[in-house]
């Protein structure tokens, strides 16, 4: 008859009240996990679903996000974005464009200046064109485009930018009390590859996560191309 042999409890595994408190850690651990996982994703969906939509409803203004330029020539993303509100004041979507964006240490222009130049090239009178030259990231942009148009009891704006960026925009703009929706451009880097197109919506994933819980700017910076 064989003798029974009685295996060593394990000395590394809790015991008692110790296991009962580790399960509940990693439980916890797990859920948490599971929790931001659905929180990325779903805010990730989000951006895509929202970068889809074209609203060519009427409002007051069409404003354009900057982007960077070269000595007053904008950027291909930039450009991209100048021929969409091209195109939605020629629809007469709204009577004025506003372009908004500051300069560099350096630079000679504002992107809102650079902006307002190329549209000006292109046929829009510089009268419909009111340039905003404040604003180092979307935010402070939003912001200043809201004082801006309160000042000229405008109210309703539809944003043009990349199609990514069109939820933190939007987010923001009616943060500031603007009525706004979107009209993103279909053309440019930001939509050229799917690579470009991950790359976007990772990026604007990451800066509305944190715009949301910190309400501060998260411009990560574009490389996809300019």
């Amino acid at each position: 008859m064989r003798a029974r042999v009685d295996s060593a409890p394990d000395p590394a595994r809790p015991r008692g009240a110790g296991a009962g408190a580790f399960r509940w850690f990693r439980r916890l651990l797990v859920g948490s996990v599971l929790m931001g996982l659905v929180l990325v994703g779903g805010t990730a969906f989000r951006v895509w679903q929202v970068a889809r939509i074209d609203d060519y409803a009427t409002a007051d203004a069409i404003v354009v996000l900057g982007a960077a330029q070269y000595s007053g020539t904008p950027s291909t993303v930039f450009e991209a974005r100048l021929d969409q509100a091209y195109k939605l004041f020629r629809l007469g979507v709204a009577p004025r464009v506003i372009t908004v964006g500051g300069k560099q240490e350096g630079d000679l222009y504002t992107e809102a200046a650079s902006g307002k130049n190329y549209l000006q090239s292109r046929g829009v009178p510089g009268d419909k064109i009111l340039a905003v030259e404040t604003g180092s990231d979307t935010l402070r942009s939003v912001e200043a485009v809201a004082n801006a148009m309160k000042a000229r009891d405008m109210s309703a704006a539809v944003l043009v930018s990349d199609p990514w960026h069109s939820l933190r925009t939007r987010t923001m703009a009616r943060d500031e009390g603007i009525d706004a929706w979107t009209a993103p451009t279909r053309t440019g880097p930001a939509v050229y590859t799917r690579e470009s197109q991950a790359h976007g919506i990772a990026r604007e994933t990451g800066a509305l996560l944190w715009y949301q819980l910190t309400h501060f700017a998260a411009d990560f910076r574009y490389t996809a191309g300019q």
